[in-house]
């Protein structure tokens, strides 16, 4: 199962690298990790899947409940939540197949944001599914390259992750 867990952690230099050894030191891997600054300058949100079952998700949330620089984690896995992701996605574009990329991109209601003579660029938000799903499409065409965000997730609704 992968696991979306939310963690506010101080905004200082190193604290990035002491989770990413928190993780590896223990042969947890990391599927994805996005980080971002909150409102409050001195705090930055960090999203964290990763893949395990209960106990290797009790586990790390014990670890990094350790961490000095963490203020707080939640599993948003078994809460109701919102998660996005954003792709870029280099594609062969010739001129015969212009027509039905743009109509593929419109369908998924992402955005071409560059075009060369030679290819688009695609960028699509959405879950997981809708990322995949996009690529399997993309894919007879000749993808050259892909840029992947990783996944970002907040609680629906009034509820909100406070320090």
């Amino acid at each position: 199962m992968r696991h979306s867990i939310s963690v506010l952690v101080e905004n200082q230099f190193g604290v990035l690298a002491r989770i990413a050894g928190l993780f590896s030191g223990r042969g947890f891997n990391i599927d994805s990790l996005s980080v971002g600054v909150t409102t409050d300058p001195s705090i930055s949100r960090m999203t964290i899947v990763v893949r395990g079952d209960d106990r290797i998700l009790e586990q790390v949330t014990k670890q990094l409940n350790k961490l000095i620089n963490v203020v707080r984690v939640v599993d948003l896995t078994k809460e109701e939540h919102v998660g996005r992701e954003m792709v870029l996605i280099k594609v062969t574009a010739n001129q015969q197949d212009r027509a039905e990329l743009l109509s593929i991109t419109n369908i998924f209601r992402g955005k071409i944001v560059d075009v060369s003579q030679e290819t688009y660029t695609i960028e699509i938000t959405g879950d997981e599914n809708k990322i995949v799903a996009i690529i399997k499409l993309l894919a007879p065409f000749g993808i050259r390259e892909i840029a992947r965000t990783g996944r970002v997730c907040m609680g629906r609704g009034g509820k909100s992750i406070k320090v």
